[in-house]
């Protein structure tokens, strides 16, 4: 088992894996309005991701005899300013989630819990990830500006990104 506070953390990060999922779908819903459904496919797999990391955690929690306890999920923003915007916000979002990962690494230190501080190495390795392919996904759209055929261009490429599940993956 892991320690109360440690499954308490947990548990609120099963939340903020949820609620990511919530405001990505937002994302998605969001762009498909807008007629940028390549767009709305790249949040949509977000959506999934973020939906797998919490599957993730409650899986773990499970495994080592103690509780998921699922909470209401927040309400999240339903439009943006630009497609910079909603970018930007989700590198800020990644940025919050990664220093909630850092905690969770920090308590598992505290209480010599090597298992769930391994386990999490997953989610710091990916949190990297996260925050380099949002900032790249900024710098792209700051190149293109006002370029419609570029934006045009972009959303093509985002329409071809597809949900492989944290499973299927060796690594995970």
């Amino acid at each position: 088992m892991v320690s109360k506070e440690l499954e308490n953390a947990i548990n609120k990060q099963i939340n903020a894996e949820f609620w990511s999922a919530y405001l990505y779908l937002s994302m998605s819903t969001w762009f498909d309005n807008e007629g940028l459904p390549g767009f709305a496919n790249w949040f949509k797999v977000q959506f999934q991701e973020e939906q797998d990391h919490a599957q993730k955690f409650m899986a773990y929690l499970v495994s080592k005899g103690n509780k998921v306890n699922l909470m209401p999920i927040e309400k999240v923003d339903t439009s943006w300013d630009s497609v910079l915007k909603a970018f930007q916000d989700t590198l800020e979002h990644e940025r919050v989630v990664t220093s909630l990962i850092h905690n969770l690494v920090s308590i598992a230190r505290k209480e010599n819990d090597y298992a769930t501080e391994n386990m999490l190495q997953w989610f710091v390795n990916e949190q990297v990830e996260e925050e380099e392919t949002a900032q790249a996904m900024i710098d792209s759209l700051k190149l293109i500006g006002d370029n419609g055929f570029g934006l045009y261009t972009m959303d093509k490429e985002l329409a071809q990104r597809s949900f492989t599940p944290i499973s299927a993956n060796a690594s995970a």
